[in-house]
């Protein structure tokens, strides 16, 4: 998802959920900063860059793509972006066991793992409850993809057409891939930005839908096309559809962690808005944009009565900077970097007992706690790049 929803429309799902003004700004800070943290940000803030939440694209220039290199890069993705559907799930035809453990990644919404990423937040930090939203959302517009590089998963072809309402349906237009790190998504004639084509499974190109490039992000879009894993049966991405369900996921996601509900299900998604406001949000989701903040912004000010101030990716730095080493921890960056790794150890936990070793070794985190960065670095075998 673009930031606009990770931040804005974050802050009107909070306010939806019951929380202040200040403490909305704090969700959708975290949920957008998700975006941001990356290990050249921490080693900035001369912070643990076991915490990194994504990887700048110079970052990911540099990376190797051997066994170390490519579980380095699944435990981010996977933890944050793509959170994976079914570690156990069959794949449609016999295959080898390298390529089963990545198709076990495939993201989607309502797995086990969702419902384990929001009771991870539960009773802890503000700043949990945001990291949670990022990972709930990016269930919704990264499914079909996975956080591992991948050519068979996630790669496009020709196959690939935008589809647009009309009277007797859906009229069809070819989507058109380009790479132009300079130009801007032609929404007029469906040409996208995307990665360079590489024919190396394991290459970064083959990322995430960095394939499809910033098509996925759109809350607007209804697209069709033919993946590899899925032996190539055409498969239809409704956007407005799944941003809808993502937006009021979110809310009922952050009442259960209020304490409004006893527990948290998947496929649970909390309407009771007014009918007003459900209206401005179908609208927002369904304009052809390329960017939805304004609107976003201006929903979320009517439903506080506050002024949301912009995303400072800047703005807590000094703090966790200028804070004694004893007390880093207690400062609002800490408190993300904590939240931060105990997502990551979390889910590499759960990758590692599928038998899976793309996201590296973990031992048990259930039965080990987290208590810190000396936690995270017995829990997980993190290289210190």
């Amino acid at each position: 998802m673009n930031s606009d929803f990770h931040y804005y429309a974050t802050y009107c799902a909070a306010q939806l959920a019951g929380y202040s003004h200040d403490d909305s700004l704090a969700i959708s800070y975290c949920d957008c900063f998700v975006d941001l943290c990356s290990k050249t940000l921490l080693s900035k803030l001369k912070a643990p860059s076991a915490a990194a939440t994504t990887q700048l694209p110079l970052e990911m220039a540099d990376m190797r793509t051997d066994i170390i290199g490519l579980q380095m890069i699944t435990r981010i993705w996977s933890s944050f972006h793509f959170l994976p559907y079914d570690l156990y799930a069959q794949p449609p035809k016999r295959c080898s066991k390298g390529y089963k453990n990545k198709y076990r990644l495939i993201c989607n919404p309502n797995g086990e793992l969702l419902k384990e990423t929001v009771k991870l937040a539960k009773d802890k930090s503000i700043q949990a409850v945001g990291l949670a939203m990022h990972v709930l959302a990016d269930t919704w517009a990264h499914r079909y993809f996975a956080g591992t590089p991948s050519l068979v998963i996630n790669n496009t072809n020709r196959y690939f057409y935008e589809l647009f309402p009309s009277e007797n349906g859906y009229t069809e237009k070819k989507i058109t891939f380009r790479h132009s790190t300079t130009s801007p998504d032609d929404l007029d004639n469906s040409v996208y930005t995307s990665s360079l084509f590489s024919n190396n499974e394991n290459s970064i190109m083959n990322l995430g839908h960095g394939r499809a490039g910033h098509l996925p992000d759109y809350s607007f879009i209804r697209y069709k096309y033919l993946p590899a894993w899925g032996d190539y049966e055409e498969i239809l991405k409704d956007n407005p559809s799944d941003y809808t369900h993502a937006f009021y996921q979110m809310v009922y996601a952050m009442k259960y962690l209020r304490g409004k509900y006893d527990s948290f299900e998947t496929d649970t998604y909390d309407t009771e808005v007014d009918e007003t406001i459900r209206k401005e949000v179908e609208r927002i989701i369904n304009t052809r944009q390329l960017s939805s903040a304004d609107d976003w912004k201006a929903l979320g000010e009517k439903l506080s009565g506050c002024e949301i101030e912009p995303f400072d990716v800047e703005k807590y730095q000094s703090e966790y900077i200028e804070a004694d080493k004893d007390k880093k921890d207690d400062t609002f960056l800490g408190k993300f970097i904590l939240s931060a790794l105990a997502q990551k150890s979390m889910i590499t936990n759960k990758i590692y007992n599928s038998g899976s070793k793309l996201a590296g070794y973990s031992i048990d985190y259930e039965d080990k706690g987290f208590k810190g960065i000396k936690a995270f670095k017995s829990l997980v075998r993190e290289e210190e790049a």
